[in-house]
């Protein structure tokens, strides 16, 4: 499987990311990041679609007081555009 195949999933994600981010009232990226221990730029590239470590996605769900599950479950009323 090639690094195109999973762009549209890196793109979920990063989508999933910044709604969830602003769910929990941190419109602001930069806020969400220091609250994460990361810059402002590492934690965009995040929100853009990059590539990143689970350990990454551990940390930014438990800030948001979230399971994985959770993080992946999108609930019947609303839609996640890619």
């Amino acid at each position: 499987m090639g690094q195109e195949a999973f762009e549209q999933d890196y793109r979920w994600i990063a989508n999933r990311l910044k709604q969830l981010r602003k769910e929990k009232g941190f419109n602001n990226y930069e806020h969400f990041a220091y609250e994460l221990g990361m810059s402002r730029s590492a934690y965009w590239r995040l929100e853009k679609g990059a590539n990143f470590e689970i350990r990454t996605l551990l940390r930014i769900c438990k800030l948001l007081g979230i399971t994985l599950q959770d993080f992946f479950t999108i609930p019947s009323d609303q839609t996640l555009d890619v």
